[in-house]
């Protein structure tokens, strides 16, 4: 399982689950054109999370730490993006999926959002707060009181 569990493959069950809600919904006869300022409103989402990610895998690579789940990292970073948010990938990716579910699905995928913040939660931040925790100890738990973990 740990050769297809990383995050974009998640997101991309989810919003294919967002893409099927929009389908079973039109079937029943509650489908829903977006108005164009939520679609807008989708596309900025979308624009916004994939920067938040950006930003996070540039702030990784400027510390030479990993960005692949799953394996420990060798650096904590808390500044740059890191210092809004503990998780600015994962909240790049909400971000997106909310964006997705009002641009080319149904409003009614957004619903799927805390879903998919549980299980990235669950699968990759629980993992990854416990090594930072272990080998950066005091720099961790200084950063983890100042900074909230989603926004």
């Amino acid at each position: 399982m740990k050769r297809l569990d990383y995050p974009p493959i998640w997101l991309l069950g989810f919003m294919g689950l967002a893409w099927a809600l929009n389908w079973a919904l039109t079937k029943v006869g509650l489908g829903f054109e977006a108005p164009y300022a939520l679609k807008l409103l989708g596309g900025v989402l979308i624009a916004v999370g994939l920067l938040l990610m950006a930003l996070a895998v540039f702030a990784m690579l400027r510390h030479r730490t990993t960005v692949v789940p799953h394996r420990v990292p060798s650096d904590i970073v808390t500044d740059g993006v890191y210092r809004l948010t503990r998780n600015p990938i994962y909240l790049g990716d909400a971000f997106t999926l909310v964006g997705f579910a009002l641009l080319f699905a149904h409003p009614a995928g957004v619903l799927l959002t805390p879903i998919f913040m549980a299980v990235i939660q669950r699968r990759f931040i629980a993992e990854e707060e416990t090594w930072l925790r272990t080998k950066f100890s005091q720099e961790f738990q200084t950063w983890a009181e100042q900074t909230r973990r989603w926004l």
